[in-house]
């Protein structure tokens, strides 16, 4: 029996290889940049749920590759453009795109993969995927990489903002993070079926996992550990960020210690000691265990969606199911 941090390297190494075999051309830096954050690592989460997908309801890795490296480039795509908002320095343990080769460039990398993305999705055709498959395919990331911009543009308007609901946070979650879990699970199954309630039924799977998983992001990026998570803990604090945590906290706190959190949040050149002290209100209100909480009840309704789906392999659902708890006890 595979484990699933075996298969996860498995598939990572696949898929970062055919993606290393699509994009490449000239002018060369701009194909370094392109391609720095993929050769930094990472789990390969979104392309490990295409081809998984695939694999549980009888379609071929192979054919699942297309849509796995779409769905990867995509997601690189987002982090690029993401590191130069957040102004954030490294990602995956390395200096991020832009501090390396600039703004501008860094932009323009991201295009590249953009681009690239939907170009290697056609190959899907190549290898025995059916043409109106393919075309829903291209519509469901193209819907994800559109809701995903609208996430971060509220995920932006939200620091602006003193009161945000935490209906407010799902909705953004779902936006910036959901959306490109569910079109993952979406593609996987497309890669084998055009049964309408199987996609379905993925997709809710897809969107539940990757709030779940942007909930833990929340969580980690409070009480993580740097030298795990491959980049700096409170910057979502220094950045203003309305996550979980803090809107939770700001609901619960009195009002001395709510406008002292005000106070930092969102403060770019605030201290170690500032922002240690931000934390520590936010963990007093109780919003680390509310937003565990909140995360496994996602995380349940992710398992629901999953149960619904009939699979041809059996080891590719148990591995589905798993990849749930991997998401919500993850530490990087």
């Amino acid at each position: 029996m595979v484990s699933l941090a075996e298969a996860l390297k498995s598939t990572a190494s696949l898929v970062t290889e055919y993606i290393l075999s699509r994009v490449a051309g000239t002018p060369r830096q701009l194909y370094d940049a392109a391609l720095h954050l993929i050769k930094a690592g990472g789990k390969r989460l979104r392309p490990f749920i295409v081809v998984t997908v695939a694999r549980g309801l009888g379609a071929s890795v192979e054919a699942a590759l297309p849509f796995a490296a779409g769905v990867e480039l995509i997601h690189n795509f987002t982090l690029i453009h993401d590191d130069i908002i957040d102004r954030d320095e490294f990602r995956r343990g390395v200096p991020t795109v832009h501090k390396l080769w600039g703004e501008p460039f860094a932009i323009i990398a991201g295009d590249l993969l953009f681009a690239k993305a939907f170009e290697v999705m056609g190959e899907a055709i190549e290898r025995g995927v059916p043409p109106q498959r393919v075309a829903r395919a291209y519509d469901a990331l193209a819907r994800a990489t559109r809701i995903v911009a609208e996430g971060q543009a509220l995920d932006m308007l939200f620091e602006d903002l003193e009161n945000v609901s935490v209906d407010d946070y799902l909705d953004m979650v779902y936006r910036k993070t959901g959306a490109l879990f569910e079109a993952s699970a979406v593609l996987g199954g497309l890669a084998a079926t055009d049964d309408d309630e199987v996609i379905r039924a993925l997709a809710e799977y897809g969107k539940n996992l990757g709030i779940a998983f942007q909930i833990r992001d929340d969580i980690l990026g409070l009480v993580g550990d740097e030298k795990t998570l491959g980049k700096p803990v409170y910057s979502d604090l220094r950045e203003g960020k309305k996550t979980i945590l803090v809107i939770y906290a700001l609901s619960r706190l009195g009002e001395g210690q709510r406008e002292k959190l005000l106070s930092t949040l969102g403060k770019r050149n605030a201290s170690k000691e500032e922002l240690e002290e931000a934390a520590k209100l936010i963990l007093e209100s109780g919003a680390l265990d509310y937003a565990e909480s909140v995360m496994k009840d996602y995380a349940g309704r992710a398992r629901t969606a999953l149960s619904k789906i009939e699979f041809v392999d059996r080891e590719a659902a148990r591995l589905l199911e798993e990849l749930i708890d991997f998401v919500v006890q993850r530490n990087w």
